[in-house]
Protein backbone atom coordinates (compact mmCIF):
# COMPACT_ATOMS: atom_id res chain seq x y z
CA UNK A 1 0.00 0.00 0.00
CA UNK A 2 1.55 3.45 -0.82
CA UNK A 3 1.80 6.25 1.23
CA UNK A 4 -1.26 7.97 -1.00
CA UNK A 5 -3.05 4.99 -0.94
CA UNK A 6 -2.85 5.05 3.16
CA UNK A 7 -3.88 8.70 3.41
CA UNK A 8 -7.18 7.83 1.45
CA UNK A 9 -8.10 4.88 3.47
CA UNK A 10 -7.33 7.24 6.39
CA UNK A 11 -10.04 9.88 4.91
CA UNK A 12 -12.49 7.01 4.08
CA UNK A 13 -11.93 5.98 7.88
CA UNK A 14 -12.22 9.20 9.00
CA UNK A 15 -15.16 10.32 6.92
CA UNK A 16 -16.67 6.91 7.77
CA UNK A 17 -16.85 8.06 11.14
CA UNK A 18 -18.50 11.32 10.82
CA UNK A 19 -21.17 9.66 8.91
CA UNK A 20 -21.50 7.23 11.50
CA UNK A 21 -21.91 9.72 13.86
CA UNK A 22 -24.68 11.38 11.46
CA UNK A 23 -27.05 7.81 11.19
CA UNK A 24 -26.70 7.75 15.06
CA UNK A 25 -28.01 11.64 15.62
CA UNK A 26 -31.21 10.18 13.17
CA UNK A 27 -31.08 6.74 14.67
CA UNK A 28 -31.60 8.70 17.78
CA UNK A 29 -34.35 10.79 16.22
CA UNK A 30 -35.98 7.55 15.22
CA UNK A 31 -36.18 5.95 18.66
CA UNK A 32 -37.71 9.12 20.49
CA UNK A 33 -40.80 8.68 22.33
CA UNK A 34 -42.30 12.05 20.59
CA UNK A 35 -42.03 10.53 16.84
CA UNK A 36 -45.29 9.82 15.43
CA UNK A 37 -46.22 7.94 12.12
CA UNK A 38 -46.55 10.84 9.52
CA UNK A 39 -42.81 11.89 10.61
CA UNK A 40 -41.57 8.49 10.76
CA UNK A 41 -42.70 8.34 7.20
CA UNK A 42 -41.15 11.22 6.13
CA UNK A 43 -37.72 9.88 7.00
CA UNK A 44 -37.08 6.95 4.74
CA UNK A 45 -38.44 9.52 2.08
CA UNK A 46 -35.90 12.03 3.40
CA UNK A 47 -33.33 9.86 2.69
CA UNK A 48 -34.04 8.18 -0.90
CA UNK A 49 -34.70 11.75 -2.33
CA UNK A 50 -31.66 13.45 -1.29
CA UNK A 51 -28.97 12.23 -3.23
CA UNK A 52 -29.08 12.64 -7.59
CA UNK A 53 -29.59 9.15 -8.13
CA UNK A 54 -33.83 7.92 -8.73
CA UNK A 55 -34.49 5.81 -5.92
CA UNK A 56 -31.42 5.62 -4.65
CA UNK A 57 -30.33 5.20 -1.47
CA UNK A 58 -26.98 7.21 -0.28
CA UNK A 59 -25.35 3.48 0.46
CA UNK A 60 -26.11 2.19 -2.61
CA UNK A 61 -24.47 5.57 -4.86
CA UNK A 62 -20.96 4.60 -2.94
CA UNK A 63 -21.14 1.21 -3.80
CA UNK A 64 -22.31 2.06 -7.54
CA UNK A 65 -19.08 4.23 -7.77
CA UNK A 66 -17.05 1.68 -6.25
CA UNK A 67 -18.46 -0.74 -8.82
CA UNK A 68 -17.54 1.68 -11.36
CA UNK A 69 -13.87 2.17 -10.60
CA UNK A 70 -13.53 -1.52 -10.01
CA UNK A 71 -14.28 -2.23 -13.90
CA UNK A 72 -11.04 0.42 -14.89
CA UNK A 73 -9.12 -1.36 -12.79
CA UNK A 74 -10.28 -5.38 -13.14
CA UNK A 75 -7.96 -7.35 -15.18
CA UNK A 76 -9.06 -8.39 -18.76
CA UNK A 77 -12.75 -6.13 -17.59
CA UNK A 78 -13.72 -9.59 -16.76
CA UNK A 79 -16.18 -8.21 -14.23
CA UNK A 80 -15.25 -10.31 -10.95
CA UNK A 81 -15.72 -7.59 -8.78
CA UNK A 82 -17.62 -5.38 -10.13
CA UNK A 83 -20.11 -7.39 -11.18
CA UNK A 84 -20.78 -8.23 -7.58
CA UNK A 85 -20.45 -4.38 -6.87
CA UNK A 86 -23.24 -3.57 -9.24
CA UNK A 87 -25.64 -6.39 -8.16
CA UNK A 88 -25.18 -5.15 -4.65
CA UNK A 89 -26.04 -1.69 -5.26
CA UNK A 90 -29.13 -2.62 -7.39
CA UNK A 91 -30.14 -4.61 -4.30
CA UNK A 92 -30.04 -1.92 -2.47
CA UNK A 93 -31.80 0.17 -4.26
CA UNK A 94 -34.58 -1.71 -5.82
CA UNK A 95 -35.11 -3.90 -2.73
CA UNK A 96 -34.21 -1.45 0.06
CA UNK A 97 -35.42 1.49 -1.72
CA UNK A 98 -38.81 -0.08 -2.47
CA UNK A 99 -39.68 -1.32 0.85
CA UNK A 100 -38.77 1.88 1.96
CA UNK A 101 -41.27 3.49 0.26
CA UNK A 102 -43.83 1.07 0.83
CA UNK A 103 -43.21 1.44 4.38
CA UNK A 104 -43.21 5.33 4.49
CA UNK A 105 -46.88 4.64 2.75
CA UNK A 106 -48.22 2.85 4.91
CA UNK A 107 -47.02 4.77 7.39
CA UNK A 108 -48.60 7.47 6.37
CA UNK A 109 -50.26 7.25 2.72
CA UNK A 110 -50.71 11.35 1.93
CA UNK A 111 -46.96 11.70 1.48
CA UNK A 112 -44.24 14.28 3.06
CA UNK A 113 -44.18 16.46 5.76
CA UNK A 114 -44.52 19.69 3.87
Amino acid sequence: MTGRSRTRLDRVRGSLGIAQLALQQIEDDLSADDIDAHELAAIPRELQEDIDVPGGLPFAQLVSTAARRAEQLEPDRAGDASCHLHEAAALLTDNAGQRMNWAARALHPQGDLT
